[in-house]
């Protein structure tokens, strides 16, 4: 490595952020699932020791938010004592941890929440990802935590595929219209992140602007949409009814329509 440059380490290369992030971290070192399971401590710290970068960005997580309810076990290893390990073999080499988050550690009883607000999650991937939370708190001073909802990118299973493909589908398709988040791009949050590691270490909320339902959202990706309520609509795991991140911290990013547009111009080129 020259003098002087920044080492940076991505886990969880191939996934969808992950994928985004090498975009724009291409100098990385990047590590996927299979070169590198967070689950296992001794690994972890040896793997980090050996390639001793200065920041580590930490994008491997187990997201199936139904899926966690089912393997609980799972999500604790990968969202809770995961990242713990990561945190431990940073503080041990002297590196900055970046490690994304959820909206799900919130209960979604109030409109808004901030960064200081008290977490309360209500479905065991909001619990997992708090563990993890804590974890990283326990074990590294250097840390940035961003909290992020609703993500949408080019190289992973999201909202705007499914929409996409049961649009094509189905004559209708029925969308909770009483669930409210902000959709955030993988790329526009992608490249934030460089702005974050620059920031000082705490719990960031990072997402696009604006406010939607679900099936406002999908209005917005395909035509025959009607909306329903989430009993209407049942699922394995609880949602919160309000998951809005209100970001303090940071300049706030730009409007999720405009980052959808986007989205759907680099899917098709």
């Amino acid at each position: 490595m020259v003098v002087g440059t920044i080492k940076t380490l991505i886990i969880g290369a191939s996934g969808m952020l992950g994928s985004d992030l090498c975009k724009v971290f291409p100098e990385a070192v990047k590590l996927t699932h299979k070169e590198l399971d967070i689950t296992n401590r001794e690994n972890v710290i040896d793997c980090i020791r050996k390639i001793k970068p200065d920041i580590v960005v930490n994008a491997a997580a187990y997201t199936d938010v139904d899926g966690c309810e089912d393997r609980q076990e799972l999500a604790f290893q990968v969202n809770g004592y995961g990242p713990g390990h990561i945190a431990e073999a940073c503080s041990i080499i002297g590196a900055k941890l970046v490690h994304f988050s959820t909206d799900y550690v919130f209960d979604g009883s109030r409109k808004e929440y901030v960064e200081s607000d008290v977490p309360n999650p209500i479905n065991v991937y909001g619990y997992s990802k708090l563990h993890g939370e804590n974890k990283i708190i326990e074990n590294i001073d250097d840390y940035r935590i961003i909290r992020i909802s609703w993500l949408f990118g080019v190289h992973g299973k999201n909202f705007v595929e499914t929409m996409l493909r049961l649009s094509r589908e189905m004559d209708t398709v029925k969308v909770v219209n009483d669930q409210f988040g902000k959709p955030t791009y993988t790329m526009d949050l992608a490249n934030k992140v460089k702005e974050i590691i620059e920031l000082d270490p705490g719990i960031y909320h990072i997402t696009n602007e604006g406010i939607c339902s679900w099936y406002e959202f999908a209005s917005d990706i395909i035509d025959n949409v009607i909306p329903c309520t989430s009993e209407e609509f049942p699922r394995k795991a609880k949602r919160p009814r309000y998951s809005v991140l209100a970001n303090t911290k940071t300049e706030p990013m730009r409007h999720w329509k405009e980052a959808l547009k986007d989205y759907l111009k680099e899917r098709n080129a």
